[in-house]
């Protein structure tokens, strides 16, 4: 099993950064696809970020440009990097592994709470 563990979440104003962090533990984490999800009140889920085992990233088009998704293996680490945040990126953030990369992840995180002030 993988354990993720979510955290740097908080309330800033907007046009204010945010760095998450995505701590795991367990099976091997340099073998999964690592993605970024939110959740806003009363919203479906959706995807934000992801990046391979082999360092490919995706954006989803409302963060491209201001987001930026990393890892560091030798850590079991990943991050999100969010710049100019706005009212809209209010949402619970949910860390997930997937080890078929194909949009699936095994695993989740409890996820870690971004409010943005306008």
């Amino acid at each position: 099993h993988v354990q993720l563990v979510e955290s740097g979440g908080g309330l800033v104003q907007a046009g204010a950064s945010l760095r998450l962090s995505c701590a795991a533990s367990g099976r091997t984490f340099s073998s999964y696809a690592m993605c970024w999800f939110r959740q806003a009140p009363g919203k479906e889920r959706e995807s934000v970020a992801a990046i391979s085992w082999s360092g490919g990233t995706y954006y989803a088009d409302s963060v491209k440009g201001r987001f930026t998704i990393s890892r560091d293996n030798a850590k079991n680490t990943v991050y999100l990097q969010m710049n100019n945040l706005n009212a809209e990126d209010t949402a619970v953030y949910y860390c997930a592994a997937d080890y078929s990369g194909q949009g699936s992840p095994d695993y989740w995180g409890q996820g870690t709470r971004v409010t943005v002030s306008s």
